[in-house]
């Protein structure tokens, strides 16, 4: 597991780092020639999709760790989930109403007091660490009303690459299908400083009961983001979540909110980078932990 864990990273690192080089030597001056003078984390936000030929590449990476939850009274020995999930777009049809793409989604966890940095040993040491390539899938975006460009829908199905959710006590990823969709929309304000975006995030978990504790339940998660742009090159955001899991037919409802904050900056005219902190300031049959996310996006 560990040499095929590397490779997977690696793999993913590469084709990322590749993409946007040749994004630096390859301008799309067509696309730019009559665009206004914004840099893309202003004109594009998860609402806004991209041309035909053009390419959308992002690579987030999310650490949660707890030392509670709901589950236990008081604190309770450290547990620590790496997400890295890897997105790519393209543009297809005219007028910028059609993405296709792929999701990738690589996992590390550690348990039973371990640190949080300890998900990057990728050690696989029996009953306290698991890690792996987890789930795969085909993507489509759209924009279903033409007038309104800023609100669109993402649709995706996953596919699990993982035989058990659990082994030896270590969670690992859900062993299911999950069917996301996920409606966007923003709204940027006179003057261009200040901008809304809104999210709602809904995955329909479905499979065997025995094999996840999140089959045959649907998933719920709004989301606000409010930034503020300095510059065009860098803004501030706040944001509060909600997630709630329905249940249909798995008998473990499960919710959380979390507040946090964050900030996004232009480093070239193709590449952006973004640094987010959320806190689970409440819910039940949840833990009760924090995360620190960064990512990489990158346009051409």
């Amino acid at each position: 597991m560990k040499h095929y864990v590397n490779k997977s990273l690696v793999v993913a690192i590469w084709v990322l780092s590749s993409s946007i080089a040749w994004s630096q030597q390859t301008p799309d001056d067509t696309s730019q020639e009559n665009a206004p003078a914004q840099s893309n984390i202003q004109q594009y936000t998860p609402s806004k999709l991209i041309g035909k030929g053009q390419w959308d590449l992002k690579w987030f990476n999310n650490l949660y760790t707890e030392t509670e939850s709901t589950f236990a009274d008081g604190k309770q020995p450290r547990q620590t989930f790496f997400t890295s999930t890897l997105e790519f777009y393209t543009g297809v049809g005219q007028n910028k109403r059609w993405n296709i793409g792929g999701i990738l989604e690589f996992r590390s966890n550690v348990i039973g007091g371990r640190g949080a940095l300890e998900v990057f040993q990728f050690d696989g040491e029996e009953g306290t660490a698991r890690s792996g390539l987890t789930s795969i899938a085909p993507s489509v975006k759209f924009v279903p009303i033409a007038a309104v460009s800023n609100f669109s829908i993402q649709s995706s199905l996953f596919f699990p690459l993982v035989d058990n959710e659990t082994e030896n006590g270590v969670f690992l990823d859900q062993n299911g299908f999950i069917w996301q969709t996920r409606f966007f929309y923003d709204h940027t304000f006179a003057g261009g400083k200040w901008q809304l975006f809104s999210e709602l995030n809904s995955e329909l978990s479905f499979g065997k009961p025995e094999d996840s504790f999140a089959n045959n339940s649907l998933n719920l998660t709004p989301g606000l983001f409010l930034s503020f742009f300095p510059s065009s090159k860098f803004t501030v955001l706040a944001l509060v979540q909600h997630s709630q899991r329905i249940d249909l037919g798995n008998d473990f409802p499960q919710d959380f909110t979390a507040l946090g904050g964050g900030m996004k900056y232009q480093l070239t005219d193709a590449l952006n980078i973004e640094a987010l902190y959320t806190n689970f300031v409440r819910g039940s049959n949840t833990g009760l932990g924090e995360t620190f996310n960064i990512g990489l996006r990158a346009i051409f």
